[in-house]
C-alpha cells in the first residue's frame, strides 16, 4: 500500500490486500485497477463512522453471474470489521466522461437489505442487465484524481478523465441538497458536508469532511465555532455523541446556505 493510511493501518491494509485477493478470485474480468478514495485516502479515516470507499476498474464489463458473486462478496466482507462502498466500472466507460457517469456494479451497506432480500428470493431485482448511472462518481473520481491512492494495477492518471468542474460541482450539490433538509437527523455528516461545498466555492478547495470540519471550526463566524466542533469531535471519535440544538443547527444551516447560494447556485 501506498501512503496515506493512517491510524490502524495495518489492520486496513490486509483487510484490503484479503478483500482484493477474493475480488480476483471472483471475477473472470481482469482487474485493471483497485483505486481508494475518501476519508481514508484523505487522512480522516475513523474506523467506528467511515467507509472504505474504493473504485475498481476491469478491462471489460462485469458480467451477471460475476455480479452475483460479487453480492456474495461483499455481504460477507463488508463491515467485518471494515463497511466498504465500491463501484465497479470498466475501462470503456472512461474513454469518454460522460455525466452521470455509467458504471456496473455497487455496493455499499446502504443497499445492504435489498441484496440480501435478493439472496433470499433467488431473485436479481439490484442486477437487472441495463446500464446503471451514478451521479456520485463526478465526485468520487474528481477527488481520486486530487487525493487517491492506486492500490494495485495501472496509475489513476492513466485510467480516469478529468472531471468537468460543473460535473463535479452538480455531483456535490446534489448530496447538499438532502444535507440541508437532512441536518435534524444527521447533523454531524450534514453539517460537514454542507461547509465541505462552501468551502469549495469559496475557494475551490477539495477537501474531506475532517478537513472541512477545521476549516469551518476556524473560518466560519465565532458564534457557529462550538456546533461545527461538536460534530468534529463525533466524528473524529473524541466524543461518541454530543447533543444539538434545532436552532443552533438550523442557523448554521441557513448560514451556510446563504451563502452558496450567494454563488449563483
Amino acid at each position: 500500500m501506498k501512503k496515506g493510511l493512517t491510524a490502524d493501518s495495518l489492520e486496513i491494509k490486509e483487510f484490503l490486500h484479503g478483500l482484493i485477493r477474493k475480488m480476483h478470485l471472483e471475477l473472470e474480468s481482469r482487474i485493471v485497477g483497485v483505486y481508494l478514495h475518501g476519508s481514508l485516502a484523505m487522512g480522516g479515516f475513523n474506523p467506528a463512522r467511515s467507509d472504505i470507499d474504493l473504485l475498481v476498474v476491469t478491462d471489460v464489463p462485469v458480467g451477471m453471474a460475476e455480479k452475483q458473486k460479487l453480492v456474495s462478496l461483499f455481504l460477507e466482507q463488508s463491515g467485518n470489521p471494515f463497511p466498504v462502498e465500491v463501484s465497479f466500472l470498466n475501462v470503456s466507460q472512461l474513454v469518454e466522461w460522460k455525466f452521470p457517469t455509467p458504471y456496473d456494479f455497487h455496493f455499499s451497506e446502504y443497499w445492504r437489505d435489498r441484496y440480501e432480500l435478493d439472496v433470499a428470493q433467488g431473485t436479481n431485482v439490484c442486477l437487472d442487465g441495463e446500464e446503471k448511472y451514478d451521479i456520485d462518481l463526478a465526485a468520487h473520481i474528481t477527488i481520486l484524481n486530487h487525493r487517491g491512492i492506486c492500490i494495485e494495477g495501472r496509475p489513476i492518471h492513466e485510467i480516469f478523465p478529468t472531471v468537468p468542474k460543473a460535473d463535479y460541482l452538480s455531483s456535490i450539490l446534489d448530496d447538499y441538497a438532502d444535507c440541508l433538509e437532512g441536518i435534524p437527523e444527521k447533523p454531524v455528516y450534514s453539517m460537514l458536508n454542507l461547509i465541505r461545498v462552501y468551502w469549495y466555492l469559496k475557494e475551490g478547495e477539495i477537501c474531506s469532511k475532517k478537513e472541512a470540519g477545521v476549516w469551518g471550526a476556524e473560518n466560519l463566524p465565532a458564534k457557529f465555532g462550538a456546533t461545527v466542533e461538536k460534530g468534529l469531535a463525533v466524528y473524529t471519535g473524541e466524543k461518541m455523541e454530543v447533543q444539538f440544538h434545532e436552532t443552533e443547527l438550523k442557523q448554521l444551516r441557513d448560514y451556510i446556505n446563504g451563502k452558496v447560494e450567494s454563488f449563483g447556485i
